[in-house]
């Protein structure tokens, strides 16, 4: 047999098992041609987002945005961040789609169809600020595994729903009722569909929030299926994994939830601060909850070319987790001295805040802008990597833009 008669037959081989099954006429096939099916989507039509989106992975996807493309007030989809841990569920019917409640310390096992979560309780809408545990990751040293987030893994979109509290108080709960687990529709990398992805959840407390919403809309419509179609659990403040997309399942524990993600190092971070590179112990580490205070300029992007004698406006967003954001300040001289910024009141309690300044430059040359917040307890963001942890969550080091004045 010719050599190249041997590669042939050996990559129709090799792309059958791929697909799954023989390809017909694959005799006729191209040297070097790849199946449409086994070609990668292209992610930008698949999830509409901006060709400016950055891709970090597509198994799982995750994608997150540049500071420019988060100028919005309220983000809308084609700028907000996938974080996923499985493979997006395919196949949706939201006219058949469930959600059950149960758990240990429920009083009422119940199943919901969609429909009559939005019937039965009234419905919701806030804006709220969503944050992947590990934006910021790619400063730390030594490097930190997993995706390596710059700066856009966040969000403030419009979410409407119910609140978990009106569905919670109709099945009832027990007096030894310490968290809510979620679980959802995504499977394993591995295909084993005994596994979890990724299955965490939030104490009572959060539950119970005004604001914790098992949300069916994203800024007016359906929630794009990247974001959690037809159903997601929404806890703004917290890290973005706490809010599960895709919700078939709540589970009402009498304990600290311990499914997938929940446990060993998983968005957790060191209780007391350790040296960079050290092991810690798994009952050494905290759940992450409230997230830190944290700033990010969204104009102008970083890289602005300005006429000598012209002042430039910067504005952008800053967020504290739980709390509200007291001042917003900025700095030209690498944090020697600062100047505040005007600062907005959130749209509602767990929304980001919009600030501004307008700044004249003393002379030509290159300049760095670095943000500062600071929360409502006087806590401001570092103007360094805060204390390095093993798995590069929580870096709320100040953002900085990069000016020349010519």
């Amino acid at each position: 047999m010719k050599r190249r008669e041997f590669n042939q037959r050996l990559s129709l081989a090799a792309l059958s098992g791929l697909l799954g099954t023989r390809i017909v006429f694959g005799n006729k096939m191209p040297l070097g041609y790849i199946p449409l099916g086994l070609q990668d989507p292209d992610p930008f039509e698949l999830f509409q987002k901006n060709k400016e989106m950055v891709v970090l992975n597509d198994k799982p996807w995750n994608m997150e945005a540049q500071a420019h493309l988060l100028n919005d007030r309220v983000t809308p989809n084609e700028f907000m961040f996938i974080r996923n841990n499985g493979k997006i569920p395919e196949n949706i019917n939201p006219k058949t789609w469930e959600l059950v409640l149960d758990g240990e310390s429920i009083r009422t096992k119940k199943t919901y169809s969609l429909q009559e979560l939005k019937t039965k309780f009234p419905h919701y809408t806030y804006q709220l600020t969503l944050e992947c545990g590990g934006n910021g990751r790619s400063e730390f040293t030594p490097p930190a595994k997993g995706n390596q987030w710059t700066v856009g893994a966040v969000s403030s979109a419009k979410w409407t729903g119910v609140r978990l509290r009106d569905i919670l108080e109709d099945v009832g709960f027990k007096s030894d009722t310490v968290y809510i687990g979620y679980h959802a529709a995504d499977t394993h990398l591995s295909g084993d569909p005994s596994k979890e992805p990724i299955s965490r959840g939030v104490p009572l407390e959060k539950a119970l929030q005004d604001e914790t919403l098992v949300a069916f809309q994203m800024n007016g419509k359906d929630i794009p299926l990247a974001h959690g179609f037809p159903l997601r659990l929404v806890c703004g403040g917290w890290p973005a994994s706490a809010s599960g997309k895709w919700l078939t399942r709540l589970s009402i524990r009498n304990q600290v939830h311990d499914g997938a993600k929940m446990g060993g190092s998983s968005y957790r971070v060191p209780c007391e601060t350790v040296a960079p590179g050290s092991e810690v112990n798994k009952e050494n580490m905290c759940i992450i909850e409230s997230m830190p205070v944290k700033s990010l300029i969204t104009s102008p992007r970083s890289g602005a070319l300005i006429q000598s004698g012209q002042k430039l406006k910067i504005n952008g967003h800053a967020w504290a987790g739980e709390l509200k954001v007291e001042k917003m300040s900025y700095s030209l001289d690498f944090g020697s001295t600062w100047q505040n910024c005007a600062l907005e009141a959130p749209a509602n309690r767990l929304a980001w805040q919009h600030f501004s300044a307008t700044i004249a430059f003393p002379k030509k040359g290159y300049y760095e802008i670095w943000a500062s917040a600071t929360d409502e307890n006087g806590k401001s963001q570092p103007m360094v990597l805060p204390g390095w942890n093993p798995k590069g969550y929580l870096n709320n080091a100040c953002h900085r833009i990069a000016v020349k004045v010519v």
